[in-house]
């Protein structure tokens, strides 16, 4: 090999190397443990600086090829392009910013609003999924006006209390729908229970919306659903005694609502939950528009009784041999968990915490 050759083989071969360390999970965890040490010692901000630099060239440096998404959506053409920005942007002074249990809700959110995109649930920067924070002091995160779903990160989602008011900017200066949260707000404030909502509109759900029939039991998605709430469209969510409606409409239980001729809602007790029933409303939706398109009506349609399907644990016991404890998973956090391994996959990178066995 000529000496000129063999030079840049072994540039090649060295950058390698340097890419896989800086990708690997136990090098990310190691940097963020030097640079909590070093904010905590107060010393030696040139080494503070360069680690901060390092971390900060982790999070924008990605590679220029990646593979499609699983459904399309803006998110699967950003990663065909190279374009990227990791979900978990939480670093050094950006993290300790805050507590843990917000740290792991933003990227949550933030992954829910990347796999929302990648399922192609997005309507430009329109519609809102959110989460509740606390009910001590009401604070709940929510998207910056302005953003895309494929570009939501962690520190990007911006804090807000129940009126919609800014509490927390995050990493960016756009301001929030107001207009957007009231139908979140409603809903928070009539249900405690409820910790995440998901609000989007998709050709299937609005189509069903527009329904009579309104969603029909002729599938495994929707007999999931338990019982389905309704509300009848009175134009842009901004009247107060429409909130009073819609708190009765959905009621103290439901955990779905379909806003007539408008679009889809779910609610959980936690994230993975509220995803769970968005995921199976979209999808029993979309099952519902292709039948009817071929069957020629409702009146074609075989219909299933939920009164004779008997609830089962959402989750079976894998077969072993008695030796081993399996987590308890509650619904939707085995999917969810599952989606979040696809993102990493995907170099999206969530970075959540898999539920330990």
């Amino acid at each position: 090999m000529a000496p000129d050759l063999r030079q840049d083989f072994n540039m090649m071969e060295q950058r390698k190397r340097v890419s896989m360390i800086l990708q690997s999970p136990a090098f990310c965890d190691e940097l963020e443990s030097l640079i909590q040490d070093q904010m905590k010692k107060g010393k030696n901000p040139t080494s503070l600086l360069a680690l901060q630099q390092i971390a900060d060239f982790m999070t924008t440096s990605v590679p220029t090829v990646y593979p499609a998404g699983p459904q399309g959506g803006m998110a699967a053409l950003n990663m065909s392009l190279g374009m990227v920005t990791p979900v978990n942007d939480l670093r050094g002074s950006d993290s300790i910013a805050y507590e843990k249990g917000e740290k792991l809700l933003r990227c949550k959110l933030a992954a829910f609003y990347r796999l929302a995109d990648l399922f192609g649930w997005s309507q430009l920067i329109y519609n809102h999924l959110t989460v509740r924070l606390n009910s001590e002091q009401e604070r709940f995160l929510i998207v910056p006006f302005g953003l895309l779903y494929s570009e939501v990160t962690a520190s990007s989602l911006v804090k807000i209390n129940l009126q919609g008011e800014i509490v927390d900017r995050g990493s960016t200066n756009l301001g929030v729908n107001q207009a957007g949260f009231t139908l979140h707000s409603a809903i928070y404030a009539a249900r405690p229970d409820i910790k995440c909502i998901v609000h989007i509109h998709t050709p299937a759900g609005a189509a069903v919306s527009a329904m009579k029939c309104g969603l029909l039991p002729i599938s495994p998605e929707a007999l999931s659903l338990g019982e389905v709430a309704y509300h009848d469209y009175h134009g842009i969510l901004v009247d107060e005694e429409e909130n009073v409606l819609i708190q009765k409409n959905l009621g103290p239980k439901s955990k779905v609502l379909i806003l007539r001729n408008h679009g889809l809602v779910t609610v959980g007790e936690t994230v993975e939950e509220a995803f769970y029933y968005i995921h199976n409303l979209v999808t029993a939706c979309e099952i519902q528009v292709r039948t009817l398109a071929s069957a020629g009506g409702p009146d074609n349609l075989v219909m299933l009784d939920p009164s004779k399907y008997k609830s089962r644990p959402r989750h079976l016991e894998p077969v072993g041999d008695g030796s081993s404890s399996y987590p308890k998973w509650q619904i939707g956090e085995q999917e969810f968990e599952a989606l979040m391994r696809m993102l990493d996959n995907l170099k999206i990178s969530p970075l959540l915490p898999v539920i330990p066995l």
